[in-house]
């Protein structure tokens, strides 16, 4: 398993000073806001996407203090939307912890994410960078979109592996592509070079979104996520869409149909759980991410930085290796 602190060596100065910007986001003279923020604070995540934004911006340059305002922005986006989709997914938990709205009351939990992209926006303001600003803007409006997207899928009685992977780009490609974009912007990179810098995060995105596509077909307290919930939500991830699509069997394909239209039993979630794993699905996203990072490998070749180069593939590496 890849150590983070491989990942982290070339920017512990300035990630050190990223965390106090959002830790101090992260404050309130509100009672009650104060403790919502507070126990956010607390079940922080790894902070990957703003690590993301530090490493592309120390590709080209050192990092600033608009990369540090806008790897803020984006974090705090990020958080925003997860405590608005807990309470859109009626979800009691995240990464095997109560979730916001489980913890506190939906209200609490709309507000409290309103206050966070609040932050957000303010953090991306001080920036002065309007195309900065616009990037980030746009993210929260492609980031709906994505969430909409796979609502409007639910009903789609087409299965399509081309549905799938542009569901999880809009859904979670964009804010790795808009976090690694932002990085090279922030610190004066070419117009090329924002671009390598797109592709970097649009694979990291999709690699991302696949692995924890996987964690659902297996039973793992670790990851908070019990077995088979994609399903229950009416969602078909890659390895049984794979599977579908190759075998076309018959019953199979009826109890997928069951899935879109929330009709079907635990037993049967189970049924296609274990025909995706029979048929080869796992096998086959996996061998999906491994082309992601094979793809990675080739571009980060023209990262100049060797620390900032070994860190970048590291971080690819321990994304498709993670255990949660």
């Amino acid at each position: 398993m890849v150590q983070k602190t491989l990942i982290t060596a070339p920017i512990e100065e300035e990630l050190q000073s990223l965390r106090v910007y959002i830790k101090d986001s992260l404050n309130s003279d509100n009672p009650l806001l104060g403790e919502a923020l507070a126990y956010i604070r607390q079940r922080s995540g790894k902070m990957m996407r703003p690590i993301l934004t530090l490493l592309i911006a120390k590709c080209f340059n050192s990092v600033s203090e608009k990369t540090l305002h806008a790897g803020t922005s984006l974090e705090l986006l990020h958080t925003a939307s997860l405590v608005h989709d807990d309470v859109v997914d009626s979800s009691g938990e995240r990464r095997g912890q109560p979730s916001v709205n489980a913890e506190f009351n939906n209200k609490v939990a709309v507000l409290v994410g309103d206050y966070l992209l609040s932050s957000s926006l303010y953090h991306g303001a001080l920036t002065n960078d309007v195309r900065i600003i616009r990037m980030i803007a746009r993210l929260g409006q492609r980031l709906v979109d994505g969430e909409l997207l796979q609502l409007s899928n639910v009903s789609n009685t087409t299965i399509s592996e081309e549905v799938y992977f542009s569901i999880i780009r809009k859904k979670t490609g964009v804010l790795f592509e808009t976090c690694a974009q932002v990085g090279a912007l922030s610190v004066g990179a070419t117009e090329e070079q924002i671009e390598w810098a797109r592709k970097i995060g649009e694979i990291i995105g999709y690699a991302f979104q696949i692995k924890d596509d996987i964690f659902d077909y297996f039973d793992n307290p670790i990851i908070g996520k019990p077995t088979g919930n994609d399903m229950r939500e009416g969602k078909l991830t890659l390895p049984i869409i794979h599977v579908l699509l190759k075998t076309q069997d018959e019953a199979m394909n009826t109890l997928a149909q069951r899935v879109k239209k929330g009709e079907v039993t635990d037993e049967e979630i189970v049924a296609l759980i274990d025909f995706a794993k029979r048929e080869g699905g796992i096998d086959y996203a996996r061998q999906v991410m491994a082309q992601q990072v094979e793809r990675a490998r080739t571009l980060l070749a023209q990262c100049a930085d060797e620390a900032v180069r070994t860190a970048l593939i590291s971080y690819i590496e321990y994304v498709v290796e993670r255990e949660k």
